[in-house]
């Protein structure tokens, strides 16, 4: 059997049957299937998997058939976010690191989840709670359902997962009493507060709930009082990025000194005075770097809701 990649053990040989990272530039690049005899088309030409990829080290610069270069980079849950087919809206790494932190998750963490959707949040889950942790994670949509069973599969990760195709409202995670944390990303979360609270281990645990509109975040906060949950706190995650660039500015023209210290007794033959910085002051520019942000940045995503079990 042949030993492919994995999310969660990273290797140094770029094999047949990975995926992998084809890196062109800055924010510029995609997800490949290494197969042997099969080609990549990209903008600096093509990319032989037999020739090019297969048997070469994760972090080489491949050169293309028209003479230019790619990297091609062992994939990460942070990049698989980045380049990953949406089937559905997904998380990004600004949520999820706070996500991971607020549920105190560590490796032999259980963890269950609710929807799947695209796998971006359940990747950086499994490699969070690898390698002797696992995720539970549910999905309502079938053919969702089935193209994470395969992805998980073909990334290595399927020992660490298991998917269920049900509606977690109606008939919960499938798992009782012994989940650290639950996280829900669905459209209604305070049906399934209950199903959540019987997930979680007897002595407590956290749960979250992602939702981008403030009414589904009251109406899960009343819930969340009403099955006894404690600790019950909102926050929202925004991203801003600066740009740092060079500005020219003119120096100001003060006039001339000598005929703003004329009148005050200055002496400009006195040695003392000479090389003082109001004389012979030269216009002219000076260029510093700053830093601004964008015109335009990502604004809301969603907020997220955290809680604790009681134990009482």
């Amino acid at each position: 059997q042949t030993v492919t990649m994995s999310f969660i053990e990273y290797g140094d040989t770029i094999k047949d049957g990975d995926t992998a990272i084809v890196f062109l530039g800055h924010e510029s690049m995609f997800p490949v299937k290494v197969q042997h005899g099969t080609v990549t088309q990209t903008k600096y030409g093509v990319i032989r998997h037999s020739m090019d990829l297969i048997g070469k080290k994760y972090g080489s610069k491949v050169t293309c058939s028209k003479g230019g270069w790619v990297f091609i980079l062992h994939p990460t849950p942070e990049l698989w976010t980045m380049n990953l087919p949406h089937r559905t809206q997904i998380l990004y790494s600004t949520d999820i690191s706070i996500i991971t932190m607020m549920l105190e998750l560590k490796p032999g963490s259980i963890v269950c989840e609710s929807g799947t959707g695209s796998g971006s949040l359940s990747h950086a889950l499994i490699r969070t709670v690898a390698p002797t942790g696992h995720l539970y994670t549910v999905e309502f949509h079938q053919q969702r359902a089935e193209k994470a069973r395969e992805e998980f599969r073909e990334h290595g990760v399927e020992h660490l997962v298991t998917v269920t195709n049900q509606d977690v409202c109606k008939n919960g995670f499938g798992v009782s009493n012994i989940a650290d944390a639950v996280f829900l990303d669905i459209p209604s979360p305070w049906e399934a507060i209950g199903h959540a609270k019987a997930a979680l281990k007897a002595e407590g645990g956290r749960i979250c709930s992602f939702s981008p509109c403030i009414e589904q975040v009251q109406r899960t906060c009343l819930a969340m009082e009403e099955y006894g949950f404690t600790e019950i706190n909102t926050l929202e995650i925004l991203l801003r990025v600066y740009n740092v660039r060079t500005i020219s500015l003119q120096i100001p023209d003060l006039g001339k000194a000598a005929e703003d210290n004329s009148s005050a007794g200055f002496d400009s033959s006195n040695p003392s005075n000479q090389g003082s910085p109001c004389t012979n002051l030269q216009q002219g520019t000076v260029q510093f770097k700053s830093g601004v942000p964008q015109k335009e940045m990502v604004g809301h995503t969603g907020y997220l809701t955290f809680a604790t079990k009681s134990l009482f």
